[in-house]
C-alpha cells in the first residue's frame, strides 16, 4: 500500500511500517497544508492510506467524499514512544482498509 503519515506523526514511525511505500507530508512539501485539501493531494498522488492522531478529522471532513483510507492513531500522545505500540495493529488495518473508511487505532 502507498501510505502518507500526517505532519502530527512523527516521521521516524514510516520505518515501522514495513512492506508499504511511506512517506512523510514533510518530505513531500505538503507541511501546513490543510486537512481537505491534503486529502485531496494525497488522493491526486495515488496514496491509499493517510495515517494520523488527528482525531477531530472526521468532523471536519466528509471522508466519503475522499478515495483514501484513514487510520487514526489514538495514544497518549503523538511521540514515538507512544505511537510505536500501535503499529502492529496499524499494520493489520492497512491491509483491509477501504476508500472512505476510518478506522481508530487505540493503545
Amino acid at each position: 500500500m502507498k501510505v502518507l503519515l500526517d505532519e502530527c506523526v512523527p516521521r521516524p514511525l514510516k520505518f515501522d511500517f514495513i512492506g508499504h511505500a511511506v512517506d512523510h507530508v514533510t518530505e513531500i512539501g505538503w507541511s501546513s497544508i490543510k486537512n481537505g485539501k491534503l486529502l485531496g493531494l494525497a488522493v491526486g498522488a495515488g496514496f491509499e492510506v493517510l495515517v494520523t492522531t488527528d482525531q477531530n478529522l472526521q468532523y471536519q471532513q466528509n471522508l466519503r467524499n475522499f478515495k483514501i483510507g484513514i487510520i487514526v492513531l489514538i495514544a497518549k500522545s503523538n511521540r514515538i514512544d507512544d505511537l510505536q505500540p500501535l503499529i502492529p495493529e496499524a499494520l493489520n488495518v492497512v491491509q483491509g482498509i477501504t476508500a472512505g473508511q476510518l478506522i481508530e487505532v487505540k493503545a
